[in-house]
């Protein structure tokens, strides 16, 4: 299954040309480091382009400040992580192991040679990639989380991370690692934490807390002026952001959750061109991330637009939930649909200690060994029963239809009916949930003859139901009878994506009529920045 990017063994081999590198020296600093110098740490803005000439720059571990990989970066070699294209924070503490020559290039001139230079931009988003996805596979980041599966707080900061591709470091309380961390930050072994670094120790951690010392929202200023801004960052607000950039608008594009949207919940996506062995939706979904900042549009995460309004000069104002403002001159309505909560009582109680919303290995994590429910009849429920197989004891889908026929796609039904690790069970539903502290059974009722059982699980995926989100929208567009965002000719419109409010556009799940599907979504999000693009020049 393809990944984020390039293995980084690999990638280390592939050097600048010596052309890139006189560009390099000509636009920027030369630069002699004193052995033992700490060229970066956590936390720290990554505002510019470090290339070694000679010398070495080693990964350092925050916590015994002793080099953390055997491997260290020499001449020819460049240091960067993939949050430079969008003036983030350096999530790696580095240090130079010998006395060291770099040359020094600023992060904005640095991003004007990559765009005149594509082959240099080339090699280095890709090296950048590959990085990301070496400390995600190595579950190694500066970002530690202590007692994941004891704090409801703590395992939120997990999901935003994993669904963000942000890496990070999990120990459990109790272990000689958590032990040993919590020392070096002189505080209690066993006590739930988030670090980031070492002298991070973040008191009731939120995603908001943990996106600010990331750097992730660091350029965004009051008040300040977009093209167009993009709300949503599944597959049609990514997309959109893509063609954005590329066609020179300058676009936001926010996000409350995690970039991937529903999508990014998709174990494995098989049906989307270009992936002929599958891909996570999440990966798919930050590649177009990364090509979306690579055209230099910008990302606001996690924040969600509370209220938008239109000025009096016929622009729009948006308004975060915590009362940070943004201005525009068109937007894109991105924001898709959202599983819907099932009406049973004591669900939420569960929500995180049984009951999830998504299927990656996150998730995956505490049904390894067990049997485990999924309810659902689309696409996003089968490949959650396909993925949680291989870890689960046995996996039940249950489905209140009478097949998945109209609802999934046929390759993938197939394959759940051919699967000994998948038993589907249609015409049920549940009505009941019941446990301690952690979900423990199930109450099945069939929808033939009104019958209940009882069914032992540690572990309900709930995939069911698309509610659109389109509440902020206070009444500036039409929507239909289901609160999904009319479009085209019956909105009054002139593009298929325009909505009754000029200058407002729709597209993906959230607009009625349309395929909920990845593919449909990534088009209509590439297509509609051309409507975007007139409407800015009338």
């Amino acid at each position: 299954m393809e990944t984020i990017g390039r293995d980084l063994r690999e990638m280390q081999r592939v050097p600048l040309a010596e052309s890139h590198v006189a560009a390099l020296r000509a636009a920027g600093t030369a630069r002699r480091y004193p052995s033992g110098t700490f060229v970066s740490r956590p936390g720290e803005p990554v505002d510019r382009f470090i290339y070694v000439v000679d010398g070495e720059i080693e990964v350092v571990n925050p916590f015994t400040d002793q080099r953390h990989v055997p491997s260290t970066l020499g001449p020819t070699q460049f240091m960067g992580e993939i949050s430079f294209l969008d003036g983030g924070s350096w999530s790696m503490a580095m240090r130079t192991a010998c006395d060291t020559e770099v040359i020094e290039v600023p992060r904005q001139t640095m991003l004007r040679l990559m765009s005149e230079i594509p082959e240099m931009s080339d090699i280095i988003i890709t090296v950048l990639a590959a990085r990301r996805r070496r400390q995600i596979d190595a579950r190694d980041g500066n970002l530690v989380l202590l007692g994941e599966d004891a704090d409801g707080s703590v395992r939120r900061i997990a999901e935003f991370a994993s669904r963000n591709r942000l890496p990070y470091t999990s120990y459990a309380l109790g272990s000689p690692e958590a032990h040993a961390v919590a020392t070096s930050c002189a505080i209690s072994p066993d006590r739930p934490a988030v670090i980031f670094g070492k002298d991070n120790v973040i008191s009731d951690p939120t995603p908001d807390k943990v996106a600010r010392l990331l750097g992730l929202n660091r350029e965004l200023v009051e008040d300040e002026s977009f093209d167009v801004v993009i709300v949503g960052g599944g597959p049609a607000g990514v997309a959109a952001g893509v063609y954005a950039g590329a066609e020179g608008l300058s676009a936001l594009v926010v996000e409350d959750t995690a970039i991937g949207g529903q999508a990014g919940t998709s174990s494995r996506i098989e049906n989307y061109m270009g992936f002929p062995t599958g891909i996570s939706g999440a990966d798919l979904v930050w590649r177009g991330e990364v090509q979306a900042m690579k055209f230099g549009t910008r990302f606001a995460m996690p924040r969600r637009v509370a209220k938008l309004e239109q000025l009096e000069d016929g622009k729009f104002c948006a308004t975060f939930d915590n009362g940070q403002r943004v201005r525009a001159g068109s937007v894109v309505v991105a924001t898709g649909v959202q599983y819907r909560r099932l009406p049973i009582d004591r669900l939420a109680d569960y929500e995180g200690h049984g009951v999830y919303y998504s299927a990656t290995e996150n998730e995956a994590r505490f049904c390894r060994g067990a049997e485990t429910a999924v309810i659902g009849g689309g696409n996003s429920a089968g490949q959650a029963a396909m993925f949680l197989s291989r870890s689960a004891a046995h996996v039940r889908l249950l489905v209140r239809g009478p097949s998945l026929a109209a609802s999934m796609s046929h390759y993938l039904s197939s394959r759940l009916e051919a699967d000994p690790a998948i038993t589907i069970e249609y015409g049920v539903e549940v009505v009941a949930v019941d446990g301690s502290e952690h979900l423990e059974s199930l109450t099945l009722r069939s929808c033939g003859d009104g019958s209940t059982r009882n069914f032992p699980t540690c572990a309900l995926f709930v995939m069911v139901g698309a509610a659109p989100n389109t509440g902020w929208l206070s009444g500036l567009v039409d929507l239909d009878e289901k609160g999904f965002v009319r479009t085209g000719e019956v909105a009054g419109g002139h593009s298929q994506y325009a909505t009754s409010c000029p200058g407002i556009f729709a597209v993906g799940d959230v607009r009625a009529g349309s395929i909920k599907r990845v593919a449909s979504s990534v088009g209509e999000g590439s297509v509609v920045i051309s409507s975007v693009w007139e409407f800015l020049q009338r």
